[in-house]
């Protein structure tokens, strides 16, 4: 599964990283500790509604940097509060749930990360790891997104719609399986494009989506303790850990 990741990077660099023509909504503070319910930065591309005269310039779809809510809620939903629920979606059944499946051939994102956290099961213990891009390039985890309808709010109150978002998550390669045996579904760079492409629509084609994506190559790293508490939040969270699970070392790192 997952459940907790490490967002720190700024808006311009986020921009930059996934070539998005618009950032919306209020920048978020730097995060070493994102847990479910956080709002939380996310990447879509949809169409562009062009103005009369433009001439569809910029072509036909506009990508954006927005900011979610990290437990999908669907549109059905009566209570929001059933996010808490839908932070991941299983990549084997995210065209079959009712939860997802409108949204993974309409409403696909991408869940822009530096790194996540899984726990390995020792006996009776587990130990915290974060799991990193080698090259410490922002890793995208493939999401999908949906607007709720507040139905307390009028039709033009500025928070009517909500915005969500879950991360789908596979099966853990054997090189990753130790540590647990789900992961966050990965979308490399060269299919940012095909991932967020909104007029594709089909099941099928989703699929292949899904099963093509490749398994990424990434670096594990046994971290403290400090990171099982959502009150912790710093990047002495990603040190590795000492013999004693202690926090080895300063509380900054390169690019930091």
């Amino acid at each position: 599964m997952c459940g907790r990741y490490v967002m720190a990077k700024a808006t311009s660099d986020l921009v930059a990283a996934f070539a998005a023509e618009q950032a919306v909504g209020e920048d978020l503070a730097p995060s070493w500790n994102v847990a479910p319910t956080d709002d939380v930065r996310i990447v879509t591309e949809r169409a562009r509604r062009h103005e009369a005269g433009d001439g569809g310039a910029g072509g036909d779809t506009v990508r954006r940097l927005t900011t979610a809510k990290w437990g999908l809620v669907p549109a059905w939903a009566k209570d929001p509060k059933i996010g808490a629920r839908m932070i991941n979606a299983r990549r084997e059944t995210v065209l079959e749930k009712p939860s997802f499946r409108k949204a993974a051939v309409k409403r696909r994102a991408l869940v822009p990360a530096d790194g996540y956290y899984e726990w390995e099961k020792s006996g009776g213990t587990k130990i915290p790891t974060y799991l990193y891009s080698p090259a410490e390039d922002p890793l995208a985890f493939a999401g999908l997104y949906e607007f709720w309808p507040d139905p307390a709010l009028p039709e033009d109150h500025e928070h009517k719609w909500l915005l969500s978002v879950t991360i789908i998550t596979t099966e853990a390669s054997d090189a990753l399986g130790h540590i647990h045996d789900r992961t966050p579904l990965i979308v490399p760079p060269d299919m940012y494009a095909d991932w967020l492409d909104p007029r594709t629509t089909q099941g099928t084609e989703v699929q292949q989506l899904l099963d093509g994506m490749p398994e990424p190559v990434l670096t594990p790293r046994v971290v403290s303790p400090l990171v099982n508490s959502v009150r912790n939040n710093g990047a002495e969270l990603i040190l590795p850990a000492d013999a004693e699970g202690q926090a080895d070392g300063p509380a900054t790192l390169p690019g930091l």
